[in-house]
């Protein structure tokens, strides 16, 4: 039996978004009830539609008691994934933004990277060239950036 689906129609972006706000939504974790005596609209800055209206009606099917999608208050999560719903990551993720400054700052120690791809392509902002690199190319530079990086040093 394959499990259904919480509210048909919902996308795995729906999804992650709804789950991420249930952290910052408290009212919306009241009992439906306690939710029409809540101030406002818990949505405010989304415009009325099917995207809106799916996240309210998951955020009341788990959170009602007595629903046969409640999820008790000790078990509820908000996740946070990196499919663009983060602003941070646009137009980039942050870990290539730090990759991308790691080759710069350590480019005087490897006067050879002027000359060899993928680091030229980062060094001279030619993001065409970074791309063609592929997977191959990125895992290249996040190696050599992070090699030998001891946590606290990539902390500060």
């Amino acid at each position: 039996m394959s499990p259904r689906p919480f509210v048909t129609g919902m996308n795995r972006r729906t999804l992650l978004s709804t789950l991420a706000m249930l952290s910052v939504l408290p009212e919306a974790l009241l009992p439906a009830g306690a939710q029409t005596a809540a101030a406002g609209d818990p949505l405010p800055s989304w415009n009325d539609g099917a995207a809106k209206q799916a996240i309210r009606n998951f955020v009341a099917a788990v959170t009602r008691e007595g629903s046969p999608d409640f999820v008790p208050p000790a078990e509820r999560i908000a996740t946070f994934d990196n499919d663009g719903t983060l602003w941070c990551e646009h137009p980039i993720y942050v870990q290539l933004a730090f990759v991308l400054d790691r080759v710069k700052a350590m480019a005087p120690l490897h006067p050879e990277w002027k000359d060899k791809q993928p680091f030229k392509a980062a060094l001279e902002g030619d993001t065409k060239t970074l791309a063609e690199s592929g997977e191959r190319g990125l895992v290249e530079l996040a190696t050599v950036t992070h090699a030998g990086m001891t946590s606290n040093e990539f902390g500060k």
